[in-house]
């Protein structure tokens, strides 16, 4: 039969945190034997548990290196053999993937294929209409103030100019006027923001469940929220630290990002969207404020400035824009080759993080690191509980041993004749000298 149930000692044994089958967790580590300890108002450390005693866990939570979630099961049991916990808690922990988070600074916008334009026109002038000049007339805001440096420039005619063209013969020369070809720089099709990578923060969640019967209590800790105490004030967890840094996070503090723009507005953006496959980082000596050729960025002003501009290559002052990149790692990905700019096939789980905003960027982190936990749940319903159940010996044989021997064996059958799990002593009183006890 059954006693009745008895609650927990003044004088506490050590209990024993058991870990159960759980997916993609074989890491997990319990640093230490769950303590029973009395509980201490300490609201200087994220609030208290509602207890006079609690169950106290240090634990070693590894991630999955596959950036996937590691969950374990473990539930509480006490050492000694003789009694067991009426309903144990079971305590569930899910550590989420780890990612890097960057906040964005935005900068400005910039062309990503800007174009050199030429007409073959006669009586080219800087400051000549579109009937003369085509679409290299000079341009104006809106508000009617011209864009300095965007007239066209001129270079007469000749095989040896920067586009060769035919001068024509003296009659044209006199009734047409001299031949000559206007040049311009214009932004034709798509702009791209760019963003300067600011500080770097580490981030992930752990999610512990504690049931406990019928009840369920929860708590969620991260690096920003690391003491962290249930609403029913039966859990609370403290997240300690990492036991190791992370090597390979990268830093980008020398390097532009740079993401498509959405729409015809330029300006600071509302929605960066998801084009991955378009994201770029770029070292920022890369970039011009408009005034230095074959960078990205530049301007009416560096174009303009060129030396010997009519004898230089057309199309010169424009290199290395933001199409030659993208189109490199383009060819390089059909090569099976690691892109070397586009932020997508260098790195995982790209903006995955909680809460994406507008101007922030995350990257997976693959290295596996284990954080520790402590978590505290109060112990004062833990109640013990003893199982009896009567039995009896179905069968006892001994086999033949010789006389004089020291030793010899008895084979006992017993049976548990009741309805609850239980275990039994038997002891033997044989004769003088003789006596055995085995515990089954």
């Amino acid at each position: 039969m059954a006693p009745p149930r008895s609650p927990l000692p003044s004088v506490l044994p050590v209990l024993l945190l058991v870990l159960l089958a759980a997916g993609g967790a074989g890491g997990v580590e319990v640093l230490a034997k769950s303590l029973l300890e009395s509980c201490v108002d300490d609201s200087g450390a994220g609030g208290r548990l509602s207890c006079d005693r609690k169950v106290v866990v240090d634990m070693a939570v590894p991630r999955e290196s596959s950036g996937g979630e590691a969950s374990l099961g473990a539930h509480v049991n006490d050492t000694e053999q003789t009694k067991t916990i009426r309903n144990p808690p079971v305590i569930t922990v899910n550590k989420g993937a780890v990612f890097a988070l960057y906040a964005l600074n935005y900068i400005r916008d910039v062309a990503y294929r800007p174009e050199e334009q030429f007409v073959e026109t006669r009586k080219c002038e800087p400051d000549a209409g579109a009937d003369v000049v085509g679409a290299c007339e000079r341009l104006w805001y809106e508000n009617g103030s011209i864009i300095q440096h965007s007239e066209p420039i001129c270079c007469p005619c000749g095989p040896n100019r920067r586009v060769p063209s035919s001068c024509g013969n003296v009659f044209e020369k006199i009734f047409k006027g001299k031949a000559n070809t206007a040049h311009c720089l214009r932004f034709p099709g798509d702009w791209f923001h760019v963003f300067g990578i600011e500080t770097r923060s580490l981030g992930f969640n752990i999610r512990v469940q504690v049931k406990k019967g019928s009840s369920v209590s929860e708590v969620v800790v991260g690096p920003e929220n690391r003491t962290v105490v249930s609403k029913d004030n039966f859990l609370r967890v403290d997240l300690i630290g990492d036991f190791d840094g992370y090597n390979s996070i990268p830093t980008f503090e020398h390097f532009y990002l740079v993401t498509p723009r959405k729409g015809a507005g330029s300006g600071e953006p509302q929605n960066l969207g998801a084009e991955y496959s378009k994201w770029m980082l770029l070292e920022r000596v890369r970039f011009t404020d408009g005034i230095e050729c074959d960078k990205i960025g530049v301007g009416y002003q560096a174009f303009q400035n060129q030396p010997n501009f009519c004898a230089s290559a057309f199309g010169s002052c424009l290199y290395n824009q933001l199409w030659t990149f993208l189109e490199s790692d383009k060819n390089r990905i059909n090569r099976s080759q690691q892109p070397q700019y586009v932020v997508q096939g260098r790195f995982q789980r790209i903006n995955q993080h909680p809460n994406a905003s507008v101007h922030t960027f995350s990257i997976g982190v693959t290295e596996v690191r284990n954080s520790n936990l402590r978590r505290e749940l109060s112990a004062d319903d833990i109640e013990y509980m003893y199982q009896r159940s009567p039995g009896k010996i179905t069968n006892i044989s001994v086999p033949t041993f010789e006389a004089l021997s020291q030793y010899g064996t008895a084979k006992v059958t017993t049976k548990n004749i009741g309805k609850l799990e239980a275990s039994y002593t038997l002891t033997f009183n044989c004769l003088s000298g003789i006596s055995f006890v085995e515990s089954m």
